[in-house]
C-alpha cells in the first residue's frame, strides 16, 4: 500500500524492485521506496523484515541480486560513499583508541583533509559538550557516550543522507532530546535524514514520511500524516461532568472506552455506519455537561501493529 504524498519533492533516494537473498532466505522482496530531498523519513519494521539488508545495500556493503538505487538521479555508485553518513546499531568504534584521534581517523576516511578534520572535530566536541573525552579510550565510556561519538563520526563530513540506526540507543531523556535537536538542525540545513528505530513516539514527532517493511515486502509507505488519516475510524474522546452516573444509549455510537476520574469523565466513541458526529454530541449535551471532544487518530504505533499482525 502506498499514500501518495500532497506535493511531489525532488528525490534524494530512490530504491527500485530490490531483491536481496541469503542461502535461501530471501531478506528483501521486490521493495521499491522514494526517500524525497531535505525530509525525515522512516524506515519501520520489527526485526528481520528487511531494515538492515535495505541500508547495507544503501551504503554500498552489499549489492541486491536485482534492482537498482539512484542517489540523487544517479546510479548509486562508490563517489556517493562520501555523501553518505551511516550510524549503526551497532558500535563501530575501536576500543583501544583514543577518541579525539579515533574521529578524525573515520573524518578522513570520509575525505576530509587531517586539518579540516581537527578543526570540526574540536566544533562538535564543545557542540556536544564532551571536550574532555578527547584523550579517553572508547572503553572507557559508557554506551550512551560512545554513541555521541559515533553520531559525530557519521555527520562530520556533512553528509547529504543521514541513516540513522536506532540513534537514541543508550541514552537518557536528556542527551536523547540533545541528539534530537542536533537531527533537526542537520536536516534544517538541508541533510536528508533516514531514521531507522522502534521508538513510534520519535518517528511520530521527527519522521515526515515513512516505510514500514515486514517479512521482506514494503506493506506501506507514504507521509506520517496522510497514512494516520487513512486509517480514522470514527473515534473521538469526550470529557465531561455529570451530578449522577449516566448510562448512554444512542444508536449513532457505541462506547469503546470509560474512564472515571474525580474532576471529570471520559468516554471513548466510536460512531456507527453512516453517523454523524454531531448527532452524538446533541444526544450527549442532553444527558451532561461535555468539556471537550476530541477525534482519536491511530497512532504509527497502533497502525504499525496492526499491520504487522495483520500478515502474520
Amino acid at each position: 500500500m502506498q499514500l501518495p504524498s500532497e506535493t511531489k519533492s525532488p528525490i534524494m533516494l530512490s530504491v527500485q524492485n530490490i531483491v536481496k537473498q541469503y542461502e535461501g532466505h530471501r531478506a528483501l522482496d521486490d521493495v521499491s521506496i522514494e526517500i524525497p530531498k531535505g525530509s525525515i523519513f522512516g524506515l519501520l519494521g520489527p526485526n528481520g523484515a528487511g531494515k538492515t539488508s535495505l541500508i547495507r545495500i544503501i551504503n554500498q556493503i552489499t549489492a541486491p541480486d536485482e534492482g537498482n538505487v539512484f542517489f540523487n538521479q544517479e546510479k548509486l555508485n562508490a563517489s556517493h560513499i562520501g555523501r553518505i553518513g551511516y550510524l549503526p546499531e551497532e558500535r563501530g568504534l575501536y576500543k583501544k583508541m583514543d577518541i579525539g584521534e579515533q574521529v578524525i581517523y573515520l573524518s578522513r576516511l570520509k575525505g576530509l583533509s587531517r586539518d579540516e578534520a581537527l578543526k570540526r572535530a574540536k566544533y562538535w566536541f564543545e557542540k556536544l559538550e564532551i571536550q574532555t573525552w578527547w584523550n579517553k579510550k572508547v572503553e572507557d565510556l559508557s554506551k550512551g557516550m560512545q554513541q555521541k561519538v559515533q553520531f559525530i563520526a557519521t555527520v562530520i563530513h556533512q553528509p547529504d543522507l543521514v541513516i540513522l540506526d536506532e540513534p537514541f540507543s543508550g541514552f537518557d531523556p536528556v542527551n536523547a532530546d540533545l541528539i534530537k535537536n542536533e537531527i533537526l538542525e542537520l536536516n534544517d540545513k538541508g541533510a536528508t535524514i533516514i531514521f531507522s528505530t522502534h521508538r513510534m513516539e520519535s518517528v511520530e514527532e521527527l519522521c515526515d514520511s515513512i516505510a514500514l517493511l515486514n517479512k521482506s515486502k514494503k506493506i506501506l509507505e507514504g507521509s506520517v500524516k496522510d497514512i494516520r488519516n487513512s486509517y480514522r475510524n470514527n473515534t473521538y474522546k469526550i470529557c465531561y461532568t455529570s451530578v449522577e452516573p449516566v448510562q448512554f444509549l444512542n444508536p449513532a455510537f457505541q462506547i469503546v472506552k470509560q474512564n472515571f476520574k474525580e474532576d471529570h469523565n471520559e468516554i471513548t466513541v466510536q460512531l456507527k455506519d453512516g453517523a454523524k458526529i454531531n448527532e452524538a454530541l446533541s444526544y450527549l449535551i442532553s444527558k451532561v455537561e461535555v468539556q471537550s471532544l476530541n477525534e482519536v487518530i491511530p497512532t504509527i504505533h497502533e497502525i504499525f501493529v496492526e499491520k504487522v499482525k495483520g500478515i502474520e
